[in-house]
């Protein structure tokens, strides 16, 4: 009888012992969501009431206010990607007035204008020397109409920094790079190369005809941030001045009658090019504007380009 009492017992004992030791077992705690950290990004993934895969994106602040312990900051390979367009003030009139008198010295607006001497400005005379045409088919402005949606402008910046002048709110931002132009012309006009260039008529039909110009360009613009703390929630907007030397330029033109031809000469084009230029951005879009303020040509036609399009990696 004895025994069959301690054995109750000992039951009884292990029985209690074996619930407290569950009741202490902490349950598993549920998993916690993955972080991943992109500089300045920090992305949680977990799951949904579903059980499906849930991504949230939130501002490392932390990663922000560090930067702006550094008064200088650089980005390397910002792209540009937009069209091209000109502002044409050319003198049309004056070069058919021109062309309708080749051997005679007349009055144009009260200036006279001579065609026996050849003229390497903005004149009529140099526009008629430029861009010589029949008087019986005077020059327009039609015939260098472009297709803007195929005028395409891509630029390469190699690096661009930002220097902190009051409060990262007011800074100095300033690139290198390339800059390359595409003006795809709607109508068969032709650039003759060589001294002096000319632009003719053609006499086929082109389903490609465009110009090529790049150059080398270093801008350079004041810059405000509205929230240097948090990039992704500021407004930014910059203005300044551009400068650019002609690296290169080449024409291409492709037709049924000719197949692809390519030629490369300077076409008249100015070397230097200045303008204006400026950047417009909230969070992380941003747009571009240049607009230039010398002729793309040397002589002759007066036509001032400009391009709009998106930035891509830019401060």
């Amino acid at each position: 009888m004895k025994h069959k009492v301690l054995l109750v017992l000992l039951l009884v004992l292990c029985g209690g012992w074996a619930h407290a030791q569950k009741a202490d077992t902490p349950k598993t705690a549920p998993a916690t969501p993955d972080t991943i950290q992109i500089k300045g990004l920090i992305i949680l993934k977990g799951k949904n009431e579903k059980g499906r895969n849930s991504y949230k994106f939130y501002s490392d602040t932390a990663y922000a206010r560090n930067k702006l312990k550094k008064n200088l900051q650089t980005r390397w390979f910002v792209f540009d990607l937009g069209f091209n367009n000109y502002i044409d003030r050319s003198d049309y009139g004056g070069a058919s007035f021109v062309n309708y008198y080749p051997n005679t010295t007349q009055y144009y607006n009260g200036v006279i204008a001579s065609a026996v001497s050849k003229s390497y400005d903005y004149s009529a005379a140099g526009l008629a020397n430029f861009a010589p045409r029949d008087a019986s088919e005077p020059l327009t402005p039609s015939e260098f109409k472009l297709i803007t949606g195929k005028s395409i402008n891509i630029n390469i910046w190699l690096f661009e920094q930002r220097l902190n002048i009051t409060k990262h709110k007011l800074n100095l931002l300033y690139a290198l790079g390339l800059e390359m132009n595409n003006y795809r012309y709607a109508r068969s006009i032709t650039y003759l190369p060589g001294y002096p260039t000319q632009i003719i008529r053609d006499s086929v039909e082109f389903s490609k005809n465009k110009l090529f110009a790049e150059y080398i360009s270093i801008p350079v613009m004041l810059n405000f941030n509205s929230n240097p703390a948090h990039p992704n929630r500021a407004f930014q907007a910059s203005f300044g001045v551009s400068g650019g030397y002609l690296l290169k330029s080449r024409t291409k033109q492709v037709s049924q009658e000719r197949g692809k031809v390519r030629k490369t000469d300077d076409f008249n084009l100015n070397k230097w090019r200045f303008g204006l230029t400026s950047e417009l951005g909230y969070g992380p879009v941003k747009l571009y504007a240049n607009f230039a303020l010398t002729p793309l040509h040397d002589y002759g036609l007066q036509q001032y380009p400009f391009s709009i399009g998106i930035r891509l990696n830019g401060f």
